[in-house]
């Protein structure tokens, strides 16, 4: 990319994450803001520190180790479903629900079978999502979304990822992941959280201008 070029682009955003369902989350999230969003893999010897038992410090951490190995504004986020009938857990333990070697559909049924007898009164529950965004400069802001709702008794639809298909957001009664992004993009506790997060994000960007592309090169 020409030097010409990198100034008329947009500034980039590392998202600090593996997962390609969420970088197409973020990316619809924030559509509308005048940003490039760039996946994890551009910079594969990136290495995060072992996640602990709680949202804030872990999506901290990641945004940090991102903006300061990448040279790049940085976002990650840390979620997870609190569930009543499981003591408000497994929360920032939800990746590693049943224990290791599970897939996403291995986790689910995990879960949904540690709460097969709890009645319909108990099943509430709310995904919880804290996001960060760090700066090269050492800049942090940190914000909180959450999408209350009841878990199914079994999974219904095939739309969204992990526990989506189990989870009934209130106000509706169909599955998250029966429902279409564009809707799930607006309630859901990504969105929340990152669209609190996109003023801070949009501040930071005009304060970079020359990070554009930067890592074309690498």
């Amino acid at each position: 990319m020409s030097e010409a070029a990198r100034a008329d682009a947009p500034p980039e955003i590392l998202v600090s994450s593996g997962n390609p369902g969420k970088l197409r989350e973020i990316q619809a999230i924030l559509d509308d803001l005048p940003l490039r969003f760039c996946a994890l893999d551009r910079f594969p010897a990136i290495r995060f520190p072992e996640e602990g038992a709680e949202y804030e410090p872990n999506a901290i951490a990641k945004a940090q180790v991102a903006a300061g190995e990448s040279g790049l504004i940085a976002v990650a986020d840390d979620s997870g479903l609190e569930v009543e009938a499981l003591s408000w857990g497994p929360g920032p333990l939800s990746a590693r629900f049943g224990g290791p070697g599970l897939d996403d559909r291995g986790r689910l049924k995990a879960l949904l079978d540690a709460i097969r007898d709890v009645p319909e009164t108990q099943r509430r529950a709310r995904f919880v999502c804290v996001a960060a965004m760090a700066t090269p400069a050492g800049e942090v802001v940190v914000v909180r979304g959450e999408c209350a709702g009841r878990m199914l008794e079994a999974p219904v639809g095939e739309g969204g990822f992990g526990y989506d298909p189990a989870f009934r957001p209130d106000g509706y009664d169909v599955s998250m992941g029966q429902l279409s992004a564009e809707i799930k993009n607006h309630i859901s506790h990504r969105a929340r959280a990152f669209r609190a997060l996109a003023a801070a994000l949009a501040r930071a960007a005009t304060a970079f201008p020359g990070q554009a592309g930067q890592s074309e090169d690498q």
